[in-house]
């Protein structure tokens, strides 16, 4: 979808990318004739019950807890003694109390604080609040709605600040915010300044508006905030989701991994969706490594440089030397039908047939977060076409008798759909940072890389660090994303009296989402960072023994290899036999190499951070792959 493309707003359609063009690309959108019609019609009907006397709450009466105070025909008020000395608000209407009562609702409910959101997820506010009021059920009038679209189009975008929403009835607050600016109240961004309401619709050819009957309540109650937060932050999710597999899958390949735990027949058995769809997407990434089921023996560990480790020019500016321990026939019992299939030589990889849990368990893991987000996902799919202000009107209700057979009053505006909705999804972020960060203590720890350098350094001289410290911020985010998850949703205060006896916290619940996906696309960020340097060794170090037993023969071989037998001792002529079956083995293969796609990310990467052979400063080469992280380049082609 181009930023140019324009939205058609019908109320039954609107989907989580046409929300994400709006908010993030600053798409326009038109409203629906068809859809219109019906806001019209509801809005005349409306305005033929007032006129016929019927009481109606929230527009003949007050609002929660005060919904028993019938409005009466005049203001009480200027009777009261000293009624002519009360200096009148600058936002103060000369209209009718039913009009004042709307206006009233509007600029005493703008009470949120914090830092105001984005322009992204204001944006998504505005737009979902006008899609909804496209349904025809909540009694708006068309001017209305073209003025708030109006004011979407030309951006015009209020200051939300954070914080003061309970998730029902809806997100009255910050709701509040977004209408007060049509009344020419409040603050807004106008071309990236802040300035009053009534600044910025003068700014952008906009004038401000009166509510009418029930406009305000239209305007104010709803679910757009834990919505337009939980749209972005799935949006945010599903990218992630794919750039954590990609993170796995270097991280497997730096590994020179096990793939038997990725076959389809495996996962089959077990078949969740998200599951299998990650174990798909892994093998996808892995085609055409080298790396991953090579057999243990041609892989050798990490051994410090040293001026004799290489005698060929081309190798003598690697900065390492590589090694094996030989395992004489007198140790091998027990063990005879694993040597009849792999050589007797411990190099990197362990002889296990199977790798530690944060690779192996890839699919369970990350896939079981797929599932948490596509549940997200059919909630929010539902949430973005659904009507959630109250009361809700139905003009053409059949053998309707009474109003409240036509204005009923229900709950659509309690968040808990979404509030839970975004609790699993708050579970499971921390989890998929979790393992990831699991990944990248193995890369860096001698004890459990598989014959990587510590802290993936050679570190000749006792003075390198290497990316020691890369892990201990990644754990840190892991941390605090654990810290946060606590569910808002199972924890109501309520409000309004007691007439709002039990609330979703809902937008709470969003809006810590939407942060955590940040701290979650770091880590992902770290870890990617760690394995390339990871890989980059490890191809090194296995094409530098290839073309060693290529140019060399078996005796350059035999130099590597510890707890060789002397010449003469009786297991020599054993050993000189097998080092002769490595040196054949490792002259035969080809070019040791990632996969297709986990190559073109390392690619990505290496135009932006170089290897790194000796400490360097780090900070702006993890603000770079984060920010690669967070524009996508490290995503699967679709």
């Amino acid at each position: 979808m181009s930023h140019s493309d324009t939205i058609l707003l019908d109320g039954n359609h609107l989907s989580r990318a046409q929300l994400v063009a709006v908010a993030r690309s600053g798409n326009k959108v038109s409203l629906d004739p068809a859809g219109l019609k019906r806001v019209q019609r509801a809005a005349d009907f409306l305005a033929e019950k007032v006129s016929c006397g019927e009481p109606t709450y929230g527009v003949t009466t007050g609002f929660g807890s005060n919904a028993d105070k019938l409005l009466g025909a005049h203001r009480l008020r200027d009777e009261l003694p000293g009624a002519a000395l009360i200096k009148r608000g600058p936002h103060d209407t000369e209209g009718t109390l039913l009009e004042e009562l709307q206006h009233n609702l509007i600029i005493t409910h703008a009470v949120c604080v914090g830092k105001p959101f984005s322009e992204e997820v204001v944006r998504a506010m505005l737009l979902i609040r006008i899609n909804t009021l496209m349904r025809g059920h909540s009694g708006i009038r068309v001017s209305t709605l073209e003025a708030l679209t109006a004011m979407l189009n030309a951006g015009v975008v209020p200051v939300v600040p954070e914080k003061g929403s309970v998730g029902a009835s809806g997100d009255l607050a910050p709701l509040s915010h977004l209408a007060i600016v049509l009344l020419g109240g409040g603050e807004a961004f106008y071309q990236g300044e802040r300035v009053s309401g009534a600044e910025a619709l003068k700014r952008a050819g906009l004038s401000p508006i009166r509510l009418s009957f029930k406009e305000g309540l239209a305007l104010n109650n709803g679910t757009a905030q834990m919505l337009a937060t939980a749209a972005l932050a799935l949006d945010t999710l599903e990218q992630l989701l794919d750039t954590a597999d990609l993170a796995a899958s270097m991280t497997l390949d730096a590994f020179a991994g096990r793939s038997g735990a990725l076959r389809p027949e495996v996962h089959a058995l077990r078949p969740h969706p998200g599951q299998v769809e990650t174990a798909a997407n892994v093998r996808e990434l892995l085609v055409g490594s080298t790396l991953v089921d090579i057999p243990y023996h041609l892989v050798p560990r990490f051994k410090p440089w040293s001026a004799e480790a290489w005698s060929e020019p081309d190798d003598q500016a690697l900065s390492f030397d590589i090694g094996w321990d030989w395992v004489p026939a007198n140790q091998r019992h027990g063990r005879e039908a694993f040597y009849s299939r792999f050589l007797p030589f411990k190099g990197g990889k362990k002889h296990q047939p199977q790798d530690a849990y944060s690779l192996r368990c890839m699919p369970q893991v990350h896939g079981a977060v797929r599932d948490a987000w596509a549940q997200a996902c059919r909630v929010i799919d539902i949430e973005l076409n659904s009507v959630t202000d109250n009361p809700l009107i139905f003009p053409d209700a059949e053998d309707a008798q009474f109003i409240e057979d036509q204005v009923i009053s229900a709950g659509h505006f309690h968040g808990m759909p979404l509030a839970l909705a975004m609790s699993y999804v708050k579970a499971a972020i921390p989890v998929l940072a979790s393992i990831s960060e699991r990944r990248l203590n193995k890369l860096v720890d001698p004890a459990t890389n598989d014959g990587l350098p510590a802290f993936l350094t050679g570190n000749e001289d006792g003075t390198d660090s290497g990316f020691m410290i890369v892990q201990y911020t990644a754990a840190a985010l892991v941390n605090d994303l654990a810290t946060r998850a606590h569910p808002a949703s199972v924890y109501s205060i309520p409000t309004s009296s007691n007439a709002e006896d039990h609330v979703s916290m809902g937008a709470n619940e969003a809006r810590h989402v939407l942060e955590m996906t940040e701290d979650l696309s770091h880590v992902l960020a770290l870890e990617i960072y760690t394995a390339a340097q990871a890989l980059d060794f490890r191809q090194a170090m296995l094409n530098a023994a290839r073309r060693l037993a290529a140019r060399a023969g078996w005796q350059a071989i035999a130099e590597k290899i510890a707890n060789a037998p002397r010449e003469g001792h009786a297991h020599y002529p054993q050993f000189v036999a097998e080092v002769q079956q490595l040196t054949s083995a490792l002259a035969e293969v080809g070019d040791f190499h990632a996969g297709t796609r986990v190559r073109e990310a390392h690619a990505v990467l290496r135009q932006h951070i170089d290897f790194m052979h000796r400490d360097r400063a780090m900070d702006g080469e993890v603000r770079t792959v984060c920010e690669l992280v967070q524009q996508g380049a490290f995503r699967r082609s679709h």
